[in-house]
């Protein structure tokens, strides 16, 4: 198994080196026996970043795949469309199969960077995220996510909407206790994340009043409960977040702070609007 590298940034990068070689021997009495010897295993390498939905990682596979071509002169087995049909075969693991609303590997191909070579196969990869998915999940502690009646598929599907909220490490619990709490009041999350990943609406593009209506499962705005699967593959921290929220906190809403990445926090839904209001998104 290639073991996944820490992602450091969100960069792809084609590595040097070069993996094996060519050996020959033989008495000096011997004829000389012509071979043709394959072509060299060059050490390859495709980073996806924490946050990545599995369309995403296809479209990073095949980046890297046309760097590989035009610089390391070097044809990749791995394609973009090989990547998605691997990923439509792959299974999650076992402990997450009965919770399964729908079939889905969203949230299971762990985030990293992970080495190949050109006769790589998209299903190798796919299994190398899966193994670092199973080794990094395992170590989560969810005692406390279980003492609020949450699967493990609920911590991901959770975590995953923290890793598209947060840009600020600390305010990943936040916006954890943000999601539970709202769900031990049955509230709807109000997560427009959720939405875009339904209805296949890139963040540059504004909501409309009809997507905002739309019946689709993933509109946390008119839905309460969970999203019916992850939205993005997350990282470990934004994992281990979903599994131990900030405890002790009455958040219910939050809004990003203009000209920042952080967000405010509070209970009250009046303070909630006026922030709204002051920070310019929306005044009733």
């Amino acid at each position: 198994m290639r073991r996944p590298l820490t992602v450091a940034a969100a960069t792809l990068v084609v590595g040097l080196g070069v993996f094996g070689g060519l050996a020959c021997g033989g008495g000096s009495k011997a004829a000389p026996v012509e071979t043709t010897a394959p072509a060299p295993l060059k050490r390859l390498r495709v980073i996806f970043p924490e946050g990545f939905t599995v369309r995403e990682m296809a479209d990073r596979v095949a980046a890297v795949r046309e760097i590989a071509i035009a610089k390391r002169k070097v044809t990749p087995r791995l394609t973009r469309a090989a990547y998605l049909r691997a990923v439509e075969r792959a299974v999650p693991p076992p402990r997450f199969r009965k919770d399964l609303k729908q079939d889905s590997m969203e949230g299971f191909l762990f985030p990293a960077g992970y080495e190949f070579t050109q006769a790589t196969t998209a299903k190798e990869l796919v299994a190398d995220q899966l193994d670092a998915f199973r080794e990094r999940f395992g170590s989560v502690d969810l005692s406390y996510a279980r003492a609020k009646n949450l699967t493990p598929y609920d911590i991901l599907i959770i975590a995953s909407m923290i890793e598209e909220e947060t840009a600020v490490p600390r305010e990943r619990r936040l916006v954890a206790a943000v999601i539970y709490n709202r769900l031990r009041n049955r509230m709807p999350l109000g997560i427009d994340a959720t939405i875009r990943y339904g209805l296949d609406i890139p963040g540059t593009e504004s909501l409309t009043k009809a997507a905002l209506r739309s019946p689709s499962p993933y509109n946390t705005r008119i839905h309460t409960g969970l999203p019916p699967t992850p939205i993005t593959n997350p990282g470990l921290a934004s994992i281990k977040a979903a599994a131990d929220p900030a405890r002790d906190v009455d958040y219910l809403y939050y809004v990003r702070k203009p000209n920042s990445l952080a967000h405010y926090f509070t209970a009250n839904e009046s303070d909630f609007l006026r922030r709204v209001c002051e920070y310019g998104y929306a005044c009733d």
